[in-house]
């Protein structure tokens, strides 16, 4: 986890990244991951956020649910990115469970002032055209009942490029971590106040 110093948390706004091993830097080195290329491109911009990385590798919604009061405690994040999903998915978890999860993510969050921005994922096909369907559409239907920020597809910008991606073909290369903050970075800064 990315941790704020003391003087960096009384001298800036916190934004609170909760994902898996796709926000964890699974791999590559952590600081090579796209959450903390977004630390430094705050500082590269003079922007006064911090990034707290509370993302764990195999995290599922209902992990991210139950330690979300705790981080919120801790960092009292001006925004909650949630990247949460993947691994609902890759175990064929129900959908239905999912989308509560994500959606009292997105309303715990709210209860503490925080804006929040959803960010989903594709899985593979071979998880069945009905699943899959079900589970790509619940991003969309949570951040519109929940009327919440959304960037659809984390991976969009590589997900069509092997070189991409570690050997098991889940996870970026520290190579594509620029891209993807790139592609966050466009949801993500109408939230910063």
């Amino acid at each position: 986890m990315l941790l704020l110093d003391s003087a960096a948390a009384t001298a800036a706004s916190t934004v609170l990244i909760l994902g898996d091993s796709l926000s964890a830097g699974f791999g590559i080195g952590i600081e090579q991951s796209w959450p903390t290329l977004l630390d430094q491109r705050f500082a590269t911009l003079k922007l006064p956020y911090r990034v707290a990385n509370a993302s764990i590798s195999g995290e599922t919604t209902a992990g991210g649910l139950s330690r979300l009061p705790g981080a919120l405690d801790r960092f009292q994040p001006a925004v909650v990115v949630i990247a949460l999903g993947a691994n609902d998915g890759l175990r064929g978890l129900p959908v239905e469970q999912m989308r509560t999860n994500l959606a009292a993510m997105v309303r715990t969050a709210r209860t503490r002032h925080a804006n929040a921005l959803l960010i989903g994922i594709k899985l593979p096909p071979n998880y069945g055209p009905d699943y899959t369907a079900r589970f790509d559409a619940t991003y969309r239907r949570v951040a519109k009942e929940e009327r919440t920020a959304l960037l659809p597809f984390l991976l969009e910008p590589i997900a069509l490029d092997a070189a991409a991606f570690q050997a098991d073909g889940l996870h970026p290369v520290a190579t594509a971590q620029a891209k993807i903050l790139d592609h966050v970075w466009k949801a993500l800064k109408p939230l910063l106040k």
